[in-house]
């Protein structure tokens, strides 16, 4: 097949469960311009480069041709989407009172809460012959914490997951459904999500908690403090990303060890490897698969192939880390694995802002599993995935105990 349908082969919902063959495709090539116009990247060092280089921009508004159907009216674009200086205010900003070096044991702070939320979940999975880990575990555990983290009452949860399921849907390329119904529903939840944390860090300004919303809106730092559109869409998107892309990593980490009952096993034995287990399975199985919103802000020259200005381009991180040019035996799980400089959280000035939490609250995860779940089996696999290519994880994930057998048994 031609590699300019790689991106629709990528995106197609029917290689969800196994992207990689494709991956290796893109690497075979390196650069790989799409009958869209767009370009793919898709070996390490090329994209390593490009994550690190001025001249790519993360603002939508430097495409040849923006698309800002998904830009809700009044609200500014969060920090992901601009680019230095206003991207560096932003973060910074937001960073002062959730780590270093403002607050540098706030993350750390949280680690026995973690613990004791994950065993919470795990005690009420008990005597039951199958479980859904998304459904009854691996959403639970890091919203749970987001919102504590936040300042969100818990009765809100379900809400904060409408209006989260509702834009991560306007991330989907599928060309058989409507894109233009997506991204409308995905602003009105935007304007709503944002509507709703405005509203509770006015009440925060009232009467403040020992919560972040309310150190953001209190903190009086040398650069003062961020707009109230501004404190919107930041809180909106630490709302999200403070627990979207932490469920996939724990699914798709509870998968990969469910196909390996060596690597399980090994863990329960060793649980002093969790922290490079975890490593591991951001490089294996990425909860983020690409980044498709830079830009060139020049003609530039990548693998031999020239990317015009303004071009979309997709930098497959998924393929990336797994590059044999950059890793050893790449498509083998090794939980021990050293020298593991992965894409699983970027790289560069948009490194992932909440990767302390995410680590922490995975490597929580998968121990109290591992040590929670009795003989656990997959029920189906693969499982059904969510729809998105770029947030890749199973929607579901039935797994089932000693009192039901899985697939093959």
């Amino acid at each position: 097949m031609s590699t300019e349908t790689l991106l629709e082969r990528i995106t197609a919902y029917a290689n969800r469960p196994d992207p990689y063959p494709l991956y290796a495709e893109l690497r075979e090539h390196g650069v790989a311009r799409q009958d869209d116009g767009s370009y793919l990247v898709g070996t390490y060092h090329e994209i390593a480069a490009l994550l690190h280089d001025p001249r790519i921009s993360s603002d939508v508004r430097h495409r040849t041709h923006p698309d800002l159907r998904d830009r809700p009216e009044g609200l500014p674009p969060s920090f992901i989407g601009v680019d230095d200086p206003e991207h560096d205010r932003l973060r910074r900003l937001a960073m002062r009172p959730f780590g270093p070096p403002h607050s540098p044991g706030r993350i750390d702070a949280l680690h026995d809460d973690i613990v004791d939320v994950a065993r919470e979940l795990v005690d009420g999975l008990r005597g039951r012959d199958r479980i859904d880990l998304v459904d009854d575990f691996a959403y639970p555990l890091p919203v749970t914490v987001i919102c504590r983290l936040l300042g969100v009452p818990k009765e809100d949860m379900p809400e904060i997951r409408g209006w989260t399921d509702t834009i991560i849907a306007s991330l989907d390329r599928s060309p058989d459904d409507d894109p233009d119904g997506r991204l409308r529903a995905a602003a009105q939840a935007r304007v709503a999500m944002a509507g709703y944390l405005g509203a509770l860090a006015e009440r925060r300004r009232e009467r403040p908690a020992d919560d972040m919303i309310s150190a953001l809106v209190h903190d009086d730092g040398p650069e003062g403090r961020l707009t109230e559109p501004e404190l919107m869409t930041t809180l909106t998107l630490l709302t999200i990303a403070g627990h979207e892309t932490t469920v996939n990593l724990i699914t798709n980490g509870m998968l990969t060890l469910l196909r390996r009952p060596e690597a399980l096993e090994r863990l329960r034995r060793q649980p002093e490897l969790m922290p490079s287990a975890v490593e591991e399975l951001l490089r294996f199985e990425p909860p983020v698969q690409m980044l498709p919103q830079r830009t060139p802000l020049t003609d530039i020259e990548v693998g031999g192939v020239t990317i015009p200005q303004g071009a979309p381009l997709f930098l497959v991180l998924a393929s990336g880390n797994r590059d044999p040019l950059r890793f050893e035996d790449a498509d083998h799980f090794d939980p021990a694995r050293r020298d593991n400089q992965h894409f699983g959280f970027g790289s560069g000035v948009h490194n992932c802002f909440g990767a302390p939490l995410a680590r922490i609250e995975t490597q929580v995860a998968l121990t109290v599993l591992l040590h929670g779940l009795d003989a656990p089996r997959l029920v189906e696999d693969p499982p059904p995935y969510r729809h998105s290519p770029i947030l890749r994880g199973p929607r579901h994930l039935l797994v089932a105990g000693d009192g039901e057998a899985g697939p093959g048994a």
